[in-house]
């Protein structure tokens, strides 16, 4: 690798951007990840996934970096879960939010910190929607998933963020709501599941809780100026990183609104996009 590549900072989004659309790393991109970051490349994930669930699928890569997780509002040492930073929810703030999840007739699952690791919190599985996630944590995350009941105990805790799930209009109408009496105190993302059709997602943080500034801070961190960091990814959660970033790249399956933000669109997610566009770029420089 030239020895001017350590200047760069390469981050990267996962569902839909370097996982393929399996919800896996491909074996071309992990073996070509692992040699350039055993040869110095600055390389992290941004994602709304949190820690326990980005080290399983990254396994095996020598990540030197903290990895930007639950859409930023944790900053964590990729080895240990550690967490460096946490965004949480002032608890008037979450204790209002869960009511007003309530009174739309949806129950959350709750993320949140218990002085050890997150974890999450649910209490009854009321839709499709629910129990399919469910299963997906039942199967590959159990260790986190926690019944608590009530789940109004779990807001006694650092409560990072909601995630409610379900019919497209009763999602729609409480992301509707939030935004109506919460401007600018929250980040929400409300879309559709990208694994499965008719799955509506919202998810709900602290305005301080993003991909842009959980970026800036690892930039600041490790010395990178902004105008070096490249960012990748496909959804709206992805926005903010892109326009704080010195560029950004799209990949050709992202939402259109990302499109419009990017300062270059490279091939799909399933194509192994973002790591062959990080060795052309390295071997250019």
């Amino acid at each position: 690798m030239n020895k001017t590549a350590d200047r760069f900072l390469f981050v990267s989004d996962l569902d839909g951007t370097l996982l393929r659309s399996d919800g896996t790393l491909s074996e071309d991109s992990r073996r070509r990840l692992k040699e350039l970051l055993e040869a110095g490349l600055c390389f992290t994930v941004a994602s709304a996934r949190t820690w326990s669930e980005i080290a399983p699928v990254l396994e095996g890569l020598p990540l030197r970096l903290p990895v930007i997780a639950v859409n930023g509002a944790f900053l964590s040492d990729f080895a240990t879960g550690r967490p460096l930073r946490i965004k949480a929810l002032p608890a008037e703030l979450a204790a209002n939010l869960y009511e007003e999840i309530r009174r739309v007739g949806l129950s959350p699952f709750l993320c949140a910190f218990d002085g050890t690791g997150d974890k999450l919190y649910y209490c009854e599985l009321l839709n499709e929607q629910m129990r399919w996630f469910h299963e997906i944590l039942t199967t590959h995350n159990r260790a986190r998933l926690c019944r608590l009941e009530p789940l109004e105990k779990a807001l006694s805790l650092q409560v990072v963020s909601f995630a409610v799930m379900g019919d497209e209009r009763p999602v729609a109408e409480l992301a509707r709501r939030l935004d109506e009496q919460y401007a600018g105190r929250l980040e929400c993302f409300h879309f559709q599941n990208p694994y499965t059709d008719g799955h509506w997602w919202l998810t709900i943080h602290d305005a301080g809780a993003c991909k842009s500034k959980a970026l800036c801070e690892l930039a600041h961190l490790y010395g990178f100026s902004m105008k070096d960091v490249v960012v990748f990814g496909d959804e709206i959660n992805d926005v903010q990183m892109f326009r704080a970033a010195g560029r950004a790249v799209a990949v050709a399956n992202a939402h259109e609104t990302v499109k419009s933000c990017a300062d270059e669109i490279i091939a799909s997610n399933d194509e192994d996009a973002v790591v062959r566009y990080i060795c052309r770029t390295l071997q250019g420089i």
